[in-house]
């Protein structure tokens, strides 16, 4: 499998963040790589110089819909977020649920993220198993938390660059 272009020197903006805000809503239904997940998110925060809400839900299904209430209130409190970066795993197991809920979730992210014009990571991990998982939630192999935020924060720098925040 083809490892990913690193990014060339003229796309890296690594700017810093200092006080933007970013809502992380996980799922924790595996417990464990949730923990791995958010450490690597949270990594991605602090380096960036930015601070994160965290929101657990039960499961994948439940994330847009967290989303979308926790970006409501803070807007109507005057403290809206910059960002919103959404954790979990969806490990494929015998019936057809796996389909539903990487499929479904993952359409209701984008759905959001595009109307709300939101910049968003999306680090719901779709595995055959849970050693694909850990590979993937590793913060010392495929670090996807952190790779979420990344994304989330690339998309709020381009956001600032045009002129739209």
């Amino acid at each position: 499998m083809a490892s990913p272009r690193p990014p060339r020197a003229s796309d890296a903006d690594l700017t810093p963040l200092h006080g933007a805000r970013v809502l992380i809503v996980e799922a924790r239904f595996y417990d464990d790589i949730a923990d791995e997940l958010l450490a690597g998110a949270m990594g991605a925060v602090t380096a960036a110089g930015a601070s994160a809400e965290v929101i657990s839900m039960p499961g994948a299904l439940e994330i847009p819909t967290a989303i979308a209430i926790a970006l409501d209130a803070a807007a109507a409190a005057g403290t809206p977020y910059d960002a919103a970066v959404a954790l979990g795993c969806v490990v494929r197991g015998e019936t057809y649920h796996f389909e539903i809920v990487a499929g479904e979730s993952s359409r209701a992210l984008m759905d959001l993220a595009v109307a709300r014009q939101l910049p968003f990571g999306n680090g719901i991990l779709t595995v055959e198993t849970d050693e694909q998982a850990w590979v993937r939630a590793r913060v010392s192999e495929g670090n996807k938390g952190g790779g979420a935020v990344e994304a989330a924060l690339t998309l709020l720098r381009l956001k600032r660059r045009v002129g739209q925040a």
